[in-house]
């Protein structure tokens, strides 16, 4: 068996960053996290996340994010599965965040888009069937 167990990512500043993800994830939390360095240049990082899965935030990032309407080679999103879409959406509202665009209209999922403060783009997904040929259909 093979899963993804963490993303690292590097962001500008990991408190704005955390409040974006606590609100996308209340039941996650900080595993742990310290002080370090990277080619020299010290930064701190956080493990964000459950016992199986977590982010990885590094701080000192420097410079913008890939232009997400260009195409450079690099990261276009990430995306996370669950099972109530509006409450995500409600939560990250509540904190500050809005949509920044609505997913394709498909009879068996709904999805939305969030730029997170360090310009990654989020995608929340909620199956809306338990059928694999129809949650995978990519006939809109």
């Amino acid at each position: 068996m093979m899963y993804l167990e963490h993303l690292n990512l590097v962001v500008s500043d990991i408190p704005s960053t955390l409040k974006f993800y606590q609100a996308a994830f209340p039941h996650w939390g900080v595993r742990g996290g310290g002080e370090g360095s990277w080619h020299g240049k010290a930064r701190n990082w956080v493990h964000f996340g459950d016992h199986y899965q977590y982010l990885t935030f590094n701080d000192n990032g420097v410079g913008e994010n890939r232009d997400l309407t260009g195409h450079q080679v690099g990261l276009s999103h990430l995306a996370f599965v669950t099972n109530k879409l509006d409450s995500v959406i409600n939560r990250l509202a509540a904190a500050g965040f809005e949509v920044d665009k609505d997913g394709a209209e498909s009879t068996y999922r709904k999805n939305a888009y969030f730029i997170d403060p360090d310009g990654y783009e989020v995608e929340f997904v909620e199956y809306l069937s338990d059928i694999p040929e129809e949650r995978n259909s990519y006939d809109m």
